[in-house]
Parts: structure tokens; C-alpha cells; sequence
């Protein structure tokens, strides 16, 4: 895969989706808050509109009332106060129809003014035909109460069918305003989801490599792509590979160099001190034999102690070349008590492997040396017809190996320090060869190459018997 020659930092990247779903939920928002204030400003005009016709409605039917009554009044009491009366009212209930305009229906607009003509003019004539005319008057009046009253339901009518499409379009805008918004936070997800994966990718390679340079795989360079900044830190980690492996590569030279200065001129005085021994050089008397005994056991101590460092600097440098395989836990423990059958039946101890078959991906090689060692300890420290015991289980999604023995364990004071290289404990066996302090710094060290991790339980724990030496090596990926 090319590495595309642009790539923005991640804070760019970062903001930019930021304000990508800032900008989508934002115009959202705005266009709800728009189509909400075209609703609020429809449904106000609309109230306005209804309250205008209900009063014209209203004024219409009162205008028509006093009409009548000034109508009938003049005619019976020929009074011309009440004809002008009637004249204004008639003038006022024409501007109410007037102001009622296309809300009412024309075919009842048109009956009601020839109902006021008609009216009008049945008002004028002799008075002789007044009573006559009053009650023709009254008939015609009964009609136009008719028309009103149509008038006003009609109306009526229209108000509800408009308030009824007024509810259905806002229940409609407020539809599509719900699809809107679950399609924009459905997109906002995606987007967040996208560009999270798109940043996280970075992070897991970066992840990845840190743990490389834990694990001490130091052969596998580190390119890390992405935005700028996280490809700048990928350098950085390289850069910081290479600065180890040439670490560990000067140490590597420095200890062989120094192991062979020191082996050289340690030969020659082992070789004179044999050479003392022997008398080539005349007798010796019994307090020369003494030093000379001491120089002895002293050079062999120290040959010792080199060699021990060379082993534990090898056992570092192969921690990091594991070669992995579907093994057997229960075999590899099974093999490494019969490799052993010798050094435990000459003390007559009782070796017990036990657990579940769990199968793992480990460098049975390296998962062996780690065994025998811990095993070789146990044996080392466990008193005459004592007992050790080594046990498979599972932990979740861990494999577990516990191996105990009946020996005086580790001292309190020597659990913080008993995995550092060439550090004994106080606890040591009298009738045993004093050992060099390197077996258990090279079990620490492979059993960390795997990914795991080994400790010793305190005296008393609830999982371990007696107060012989308990440890626990616990290792991921159970098959």
C-alpha cells in the first residue's frame, strides 16, 4: 500500500471531523428552528385571520338584529330617526360582509344583499301599507338570519379545515424534521465511526510497535502511516529501535570482550595454582596448601560467575528469537521430571506433574530451560523424601504452571530480589553446591518473551501448601 504523499496531522484531522459533524448537526438545528418559526408565523397569521372572521361573522349578525328592530319600529311608528337607524346598521353589516371577502361563499354573499334590497324596498310606501310591509319586513329579516347563520357555519367550517391543515402540515414538517435528524445523527455516527477507525488505525500500529520494542524484537523496522505528526512519532520509534539494538549489541561486545580479558589470566592463575598444588614448584607447607586451596576454589568461583554471565547474556539475546509451536504443557512438564528422574531419586523426592492438557503457542525449547530450571531448584532445595509438585490449569484466557516443593522457601525480605540476575538468597541448602544466581533472571526473561509473567507467592498464600517455594508462571494465548 503507497503511503498517499499528503497527509494532514491529526489535530487537523481531529478538528476537521469535528466540525464536519458540528456543521451537520448545526444545519440541522437551524433548519428546525427555521421551519419552526415558518409554522409559529403561519399558525399566528392564521389565529389573526380567524379571530378577524369570527368578528366580522359575529358583527354581521349583530348589525342584522338591529337592523330588524329599527326596521319594524320605523315602519309601525314612521319615525325617521329610526330609518336612519336602520340605514347606518345596514351600511355597518355591509362592511362586515365585505370584510368576511373570499371566506364567504359568494352564492350566500349574493342572497344576502337581495335580501337586503328586498328589505330596502319593502321600507319605502305609503303609510297606509306599513303594517303590511312591517310584517313582510319581519319575513324577510327570517330569511336573512338564515343566510347569517350559513354564513357562519360555512365559516366556522373553513376555520376548522384550515386549522386541520395546519396541524397536518406541522405534524408533516415535524416528520420529515425527525427523518432529517435521525439521518444526520445516523451519518454523524458513521463519520465519528469512520474517521475513529481511520485515527485509531495509527494509534494500534503505534501500539504494535511499542509492545515490538518491549518484547525486544528489535529485527523488524517500524513504519507507522497516517497523518504527519503520528508518521513523525513512527520515526521516532524506529529511530529509538535502532538506538537499542546498537545498545544491546555494544553490551553484547562489551561482555564478551570482558569475559575473555578475564578468562585469559584467570587460566593462567588456576593453571599455578595447580601447578603450587602439585609441589612442581617444591613443597608446600600446611598453611600454603590452605591458600593455596583458597586461590583454588576462589578461580573456580570466578569461572564460574563468567560463565554464568555469558549464559545469562546469551539467554537475553535468545529471549528475542522465539520460535513458536502448538505444545503440549503437560508433556513439556512430564519431560523435564524424567530428565531429571536421577537428581530427584538420589534424594528420594516425591515428583508429582498434574492439571489439564492445554495446548500452547510457545518456543517449546526456551518454555523447557524455564521448566528444568525452576524444577532443578525445587529439587536442589526440597529436604530428603520431600514431595514437589507441578500443576497445569487455566485462567481464563491464561495458562498456569505452579510448581511447589517442601523446602524452607524464599525469606520475605529476598521475594523483591530473587529474579534479579546473580543474587542469591539467604535460604541456601548446606549440603548442596552453592549456585550462581543466573537461572532464575534467564526464567524471567523467557518467560517474558512470551508475553507472560512468573512470580512466587508468599509463605502462607491460600493456593499453596506448606512453606516450601511456590512458583507461578502465568502465559496468554491458551489454544
Amino acid at each position: 500500500m503507497a503511503v498517499p504523499r499528503f497527509w494532514p496531522s491529526f489535530r487537523q484531522l481531529l478538528l476537521v471531523s469535528f466540525l464536519l459533524i458540528a456543521a451537520l448537526l448545526g444545519g440541522i438545528a437551524l433548519k428546525a428552528v427555521w421551519t419552526f418559526d415558518a409554522l409559529m408565523l403561519q399558525s399566528s397569521g392564521f389565529a389573526r385571520s380567524a379571530l378577524n372572521l369570527n368578528g366580522s361573522v359575529q358583527a354581521l349578525s349583530e348589525r342584522s338584529a338591529t337592523m330588524e328592530r329599527a326596521a319594524r319600529q320605523s315602519l309601525i311608528l314612521n319615525d325617521a330617526v329610526l330609518r336612519r337607524r336602520f340605514a347606518e346598521a345596514g351600511q355597518e353589516a355591509a362592511q362586515a360582509l365585505e370584510r368576511l371577502g373570499q371566506a364567504a361563499p359568494a352564492a350566500l354573499a349574493a342572497d344576502w344583499q337581495a335580501r337586503r334590497g328586498a328589505i330596502d324596498r319593502l321600507m319605502a310606501g305609503p303609510p297606509e301599507t306599513a303594517l303590511d310591509r312591517e310584517r313582510a319586513v319581519a319575513a324577510e329579516f327570517r330569511e336573512l338570519d338564515a343566510v347569517n347563520t350559513a354564513l357562519a357555519q360555512d365559516i366556522q367550517r373553513g376555520i376548522e379545515k384550515r386549522n386541520a391543515d395546519l396541524n397536518a402540515e406541522l405534524d408533516a414538517s415535524r416528520m420529515q424534521l425527525m427523518r432529517h435528524v435521525v439521518a444526520a445523527i445516523a451519518l454523524a455516527v458513521l463519520l465519528a465511526i469512520g474517521l475513529g477507525v481511520l485515527l485509531a488505525r495509527p494509534f494500534k500500529r503505534i501500539e504494535r510497535a511499542i509492545d515490538g520494542l518491549g518484547e525486544n524484537r528489535l529485527d523488524l523496522p517500524i513504519e507507522i502511516r497516517g497523518p504527519s505528526d503520528v508518521r513523525e512519532v513512527g520515526q521516532r520509534l524506529d529511530w529509538l529501535r535502532l538506538r537499542l539494538t546498537e545498545l544491546d549489541a555494544d553490551k553484547a561486545r562489551f561482555l564478551r570482550h570482558i569475559s575473555h580479558e578475564l578468562k585469559t589470566p584467570l587460566a593462567a592463575m588456576h593453571e599455578g595454582v595447580s601447578l603450587l598444588e602439585d609441589g612442581v614448584t617444591g613443597d608446600l607447607t600446611e598453611g600454603q596448601r590452605e591458600v593455596t586451596r583458597i586461590l583454588r576454589d576462589n578461580t573456580r568461583m570466578l569461572q564460574e560467575q563468567i560463565e554464568a554471565l555469558l549464559r545469562f547474556n546469551a539467554a537475553a539475546f535468545e529471549a528475542r528469537q522465539l520460535r513458536r509451536q502448538p505444545t503440549a504443557l503437560l508433556q513439556l512438564l512430564e519431560d523435564q521430571v524424567e530428565m531429571q528422574r536421577l537428581q530427584w531419586q538420589a534424594q528420594a523426592l516425591r515428583v508429582r506433574v498434574a492439571g489439564e492438557p492445554l495446548t500452547l503457542q510457545i518456543d517449546a525449547e526456551k518454555m523447557a530451560t524455564v521448566v528444568g530450571n525452576l524444577l532443578s531448584n525445587a529439587i536442589r532445595f526440597s529436604p530428603r523424601e520431600g514431595a514437589i509438585t507441578l500443576e497445569v490449569a487455566r485462567d481464563g484466557t491464561m495458562a498456569r504452571i505452579d510448581i511447589q516443593d517442601d523446602g524452607p522457601g524464599v525469606a520475605e525480605h529476598d521475594q523483591a530480589r530473587i529474579f534479579e540476575p546473580f543474587y542469591r538468597g539467604q535460604r541456601q541448602p548446606a549440603s548442596a553446591a552453592k549456585g550462581t544466581g543466573v537461572g532464575l533472571s534467564i526464567v524471567q526473561e523467557y518467560v517474558a518473551a512470551h508475553g507472560g509473567r512468573v512470580e512466587i507467592l508468599p509463605a502462607g498464600h491460600a493456593e499453596s501448601r506448606g512453606t516450601g517455594a511456590h512458583f507461578r508462571i502465568r502465559l496468554p494465548h491458551v489454544a
